[in-house]
């Protein structure tokens, strides 16, 4: 997983200083973890999110955005809770969930909102 800054970002997801409408960068569907470090449910989230930038890898790409260094991203999202996932498809607009989720919620929602099949779990 990379931590985008607002330069990152502006170069791999949305470069929105150039760009009013929505045009995602990115070469394959992306997740946008919106965190903080004090912020327990985010520490919480953050090793699923590991897990899953390993188990999606070359499927979904994951990057974090610290809220607390880059107000200016949280803002444009309209952040208001943390932690917040940013689930960005390759076509179409992204969509936003909130608070702390399970592993097999995110896998879900990986399914539906990018259309790509479940990992299979080793042993079933």
């Amino acid at each position: 997983m990379e931590i985008l800054n607002k330069e990152t970002f502006k170069e791999k997801i949305f470069n929105f200083e150039q760009h009013k409408e929505w045009t995602f960068k990115g070469g394959r569907p992306a997740i946008v973890d919106f965190y903080a470090d004090w912020c327990g449910p985010c520490r919480a989230l953050s090793p699923i999110l590991e897990e899953l930038s390993k188990e999606y890898a070359g499927a979904v790409d994951i990057y974090k955005v610290n809220t607390e260094l880059t107000p200016e991203l949280a803002s444009m999202f309209g952040i208001r809770g943390i932690p917040s996932l940013l689930f960005i498809p390759m076509n179409g607009d992204p969509a936003m969930a909130s608070g702390f989720a399970p592993k097999e919620s995110l896998q879900k929602a990986i399914h539906e909102i990018f259309d790509i099949a479940p990992i299979q779990q080793k042993g079933t």
